[in-house]
C-alpha cells in the first residue's frame, strides 16, 4: 500500500499521465488583477500628475516643494496638478480618484484579452477546423482510424485531442468481445462526452472576467461621473456667480469618467462575445467528428 499511495493516477481510457493542476492557474487571475491596479495606480499619479501635464506646473512645483523645504510656513501654494490641464494625460487625471479603478479594469480586460487569445488561438490548433473535421469523416468512412489519429497529432489542438480520445476507444472496442454492439456505442459517446468536459473548463477559464469588467466598468464610470456632476452642482449651488472653474472641473471629471467606463465595457463585450463564439465553433466541430465517429463504428461494426 504504501507503494501505490503516491502513484501517477491514469487516465482511464488512453493510459495517460493526469498532470496535477498548477497552483499559478489558480493564483494567475488575482495576480494579474493586483499588477494591473499598481500600474493604473502609479500611473495615474506618476504620470498622468506630472506637472508637466498642467499651466505653469514646472512654477507651481518649484514653489510646492521649496514651502514644504520652508517647513510649511506661510500659505500653501498650489499644486502643479491643482492646475489647468495642458495634455490629455492631465485631462484624465482631473478625472478624480474614481480614474485608478477605470484604468485597472481597462489593463485587466485587455490583459485577460490577451491571455485569452493566446490560449483559444494555441486551442484551435493549426490548419482550418473545418477543413480538419472533413478530413476525419473522410478517413472514417475509408476505416483508416490510425491515419485518422496521425492527423490529430497534427492538428495539435482541442478538437483533435476529443477526436483522437474518441479514435482511442472506437479501436479499444472493436478489440473487446465481451461487450454487445449498443454497450460499444455508449462506451465511445461516453468518452467523447469526458474528453469534451475535460477541454472546455482550459477554454472557458477567466471569460468570466471579462464579463465582470464589462459590468463594472460601467458602474464604475458612473460612479465617477456622479461625483463629477455633485461637483458641478456644488458649483452653482453657492452663492453669488457660479464659479466657472469648478463648474468646468466637475463636469470634466464626470465625462473623463464616462468614457472610459464606456470604452472599457464596449471592448470587454466586444471580445467575450468574439472568445464565446470560438468556443462554439470549436465545441461544435467536436460534436460533429464524435457523431461521425460514433455513427462509422455503427455501419463498420
Amino acid at each position: 500500500m504504501a507503494e501505490t499511495k503516491n502513484a501517477p493516477k491514469k487516465a482511464p481510457a488512453g493510459g495517460e499521465q493526469i498532470k496535477a493542476a498548477s497552483p499559478l492557474k489558480a493564483l494567475f487571475p488575482i495576480i494579474a488583477i493586483a499588477i494591473c491596479a499598481i500600474v493604473a495606480h502609479v500611473a495615474f499619479y506618476g504620470f498622468f500628475g506630472h506637472y508637466s501635464n498642467f499651466e505653469e506646473g514646472a512654477e507651481k512645483e518649484k514653489a510646492y516643494e521649496e514651502w514644504v523645504a520652508n517647513g510649511m510656513v506661510g500659505d500653501q501654494p498650489p499644486r502643479a496638478n491643482e492646475g489647468h490641464p495642458i495634455t490629455f494625460w492631465g485631462i484624465i487625471y482631473k478625472g478624480g480618484v474614481v480614474i485608478p479603478i477605470g484604468i485597472t479594469l481597462m489593463l485587466t480586460m485587455f490583459t485577460f484579452t490577451i491571455e485569452r487569445g493566446i490560449t483559444i488561438s494555441r486551442a484551435s490548433g493549426k490548419g482550418n477546423t473545418d477543413v480538419f473535421v472533413k478530413k476525419i469523416r473522410n478517413l472514417l468512412a475509408k476505416g483508416q482510424i490510425d491515419e485518422a489519429m496521425r492527423l490529430c497529432d497534427q492538428q495539435r489542438g482541442s478538437v483533435g485531442n476529443v477526436i483522437k480520445a474518441g479514435l482511442r476507444k472506437y479501436k479499444e472496442m472493436e478489440e473487446n468481445p465481451h461487450m454487445d454492439k449498443e454497450q460499444k456505442k455508449l462506451a465511445i459517446q461516453t468518452e467523447l462526452e469526458e474528453a469534451t468536459m475535460l477541454e472546455l473548463p482550459m477554454l472557458e477559464r477567466n471569460l468570466p472576467i471579462l464579463a465582470t469588467t464589462a459590468s463594472l466598468g460601467t458602474l464604475v464610470g458612473l460612479i465617477g461621473t456622479v461625483i463629477g456632476m455633485i461637483k458641478a452642482f456644488l458649483a452653482l449651488g453657492t452663492g453669488g456667480a457660479p464659479n466657472a472653474a469648478q463648474l468646468s472641473v466637475g463636469i470634466s471629471e464626470a465625462l473623463v469618467n464616462t468614457a472610459i467606463g464606456i470604452t472599457t465595457s464596449a471592448f470587454s463585450i466586444l471580445f467575450y462575445n468574439y472568445f464565446t463564439t470560438k468556443i462554439d465553433g470549436m465545441t461544435y466541430a467536436m460534436d460533429e467528428a464524435g457523431y461521425s465517429i460514433v455513427q462509422t463504428f455503427d455501419v463498420r461494426n
